[in-house]
């Protein structure tokens, strides 16, 4: 490690004011403790922002594009015939799947409908009939791939960048390079929706800092209790003790840091300081007594139920009022090996109105030009079937190669689709419907196609910020969200 570049770390901004002979005041040096940012308040942001605010929706589990977005109306004619060995191509499945004689065809069977805005227009399927009437608000984008077929190395690269435990997520990296609008909120929100089908865990590094520092990591909001873990004092302990507690704490950690100048300290001071400001905030935000009948029309009267998908967007809303910049709700139960339509049917009911409401809430308020809201999952599923096949039930796969995900507001153009699938909804595939192999790992791009790194590129983009410039220097390397990949998709952005 070159000594000056080691000394360069270690010198906070604390640190440099504090040894200099400025004597700048302790009015100054709380600024400075207030909201960072790599941009140094977004006064650096690479280009201009479309969007200031992320809201992302993810259906953890791999939901089926097959039956949900990506209509193919030729699979029918193979109901339960192999899958044409030139469609896979030898790619590797899992083991799920490896022993069955024979890979099925599998259409759905569910109804679509397009939804006209351009020449290809949105199809949506029957299962998504709120969705369905703000089709002309989204980006549809069907080639959506990753390399992982196995939801714990999958959910961790589409969220951090690698299949290795370990990098910061996005919503950290965001909350890094763009700070926070709110002093009293947090900058990165998650929420976990309640579903009939969590068996699949999440790791609380998928809104983890990784080798940032902490005071960037995501803050969860609970639905049962305090809606953050010792949000309330202790009885008998008032708000005036807690206050004189922190200013003790904060003293002892300032001579630590004097001491030893290792920013985490920093972190930790910034993180009591936020806890201390959310005691006021955070009830105020949770209380939903004072939102209109017209809005609880939107999102559905399963918004009034604390811990629902519904509730969870509705609040996701109010976060994005008060400037938070970071939101995520994670909803889970989306892995449907066995018994899809039984289990879809179920999560769609979830998730359906919910989504819609958060669209047309975001439309009517004038904040869906500035908020980018984004849905989708960590792969998609297979079109063949896993196990016993018949027309009305069904199971499907892990499916890496192509999956849908949606984008809307934000800069995003509405009502058009990216990219497209072969008649099996397999490959991704040129105009022509032959199969295309992107070859992200040596660093082409091809067009029509989205690698996650180009969703997180393209993400990083809309909210002013170059995917590339965005960096971490970590055990002598500069670490980023992209790690050395990601090409931004222009033909998205208006």
């Amino acid at each position: 490690m070159n000594p000056l570049r080691e000394f360069d770390l270690n010198m906070t901004r604390r640190q440099l004011f504090g040894r200099s002979a400025l004597g700048l005041g302790t009015a100054a040096m709380a600024g400075l403790l207030g909201s960072e940012s790599a941009f140094g308040q977004n006064a650096g942001l690479h280009h201009p922002a479309k969007a200031k605010t992320v809201i992302y929706l993810f259906m953890s589990g791999g939901p089926s594009h097959h039956d949900l977005w990506d209509y193919k109306p030729k699979m029918k004619e193979m109901f339960g015939k192999p899958l044409p060995d030139h469609i896979r191509d030898g790619q590797r499945i899992t083991g799920m799947t490896a022993g069955q004689k024979t890979l099925a065809v599998c259409p759905s069977k569910y109804k679509f409908t397009k939804h006209e805005n351009n020449d290809r227009g949105v199809w949506v399927s029957e299962l998504l009939p709120h969705t369905a009437t703000v089709a002309k608000e989204l980006c549809v984008v069907h080639s959506t791939f990753t390399e992982a077929i196995n939801h714990d190395p999958a959910i961790t690269y589409i969220q951090t960048g690698s299949q290795i435990p370990g990098r910061p997520s996005l919503g950290s990296w965001l909350s890094y390079g763009l700070g926070s609008m709110n002093e009293n909120l947090p900058s990165y929100v998650v929420m976990h929706a309640k579903t009939n089908f969590a068996e699949q865990s999440l790791f609380s590094r998928l809104w983890g800092t990784g080798f940032l520092p902490s005071d960037h990591q995501g803050n969860v909001l609970r639905s049962e209790g305090d809606p953050v873990l010792y949000l309330s004092n202790p009885p008998g302990v008032s708000s005036a003790d807690r206050r004189m507690q922190l200013d003790a704490l904060s003293a002892l950690n300032s001579q630590q840091h004097a001491r030893f100048g290792h920013p985490e300290v920093l972190a930790r001071i910034k993180q009591h300081e936020m806890a201390f400001r959310m005691q006021t905030s955070v009830p105020e935000l949770m209380d939903l007594s004072k939102e209109t009948q017209e809005t609880f029309n939107l999102y559905g009267e399963e918004a009034r139920k604390p811990g629902t998908f519904a509730a969870c967007c509705l609040n996701a809303r109010r976060l994005a009022q008060r400037g938070v910049r970071n939101i995520q709700i994670f909803h889970r139960g989306w892995d449907a090996h066995g018994n899809l339509p039984r289990e879809h049917e179920s999560q769609c009911k979830d998730i359906d109105q919910g989504c819609a409401g958060l669209i047309k809430d975001l439309k009517r308020l004038g904040m869906l030009d500035d908020t980018l809201v984004i849905w989708g999952g960590e792969f998609g599923r297979t079109s063949y079937c896993q196990g016993n096949i018949t027309k009305e039930n069904y199971g499907r796969d892990h499916h890496p190669r192509c999956f849908t995900t949606w984008m809307a507001g934000g800069g995003v153009k509405p009502g058009i689709t990216y990219g497209q699938t072969d008649d099996y909804a397999y490959n991704i595939a040129d105009a022509d419907g032959n199969p295309l192999k992107p070859q992200p790992d040596k660093g082409k791009w091809t067009p029509g196609t989205m690698h996650i790194h180009d969703l997180n590129a393209t993400i990083l983009h809309l909210l002013g910020i170059d995917h590339k410039k965005l960096t971490y220097r970590y055990q002598g390397r500069d670490f980023r969200l992209t790690d050395v990949h990601g090409h931004v998709i222009k033909d998205i952005i208006t």
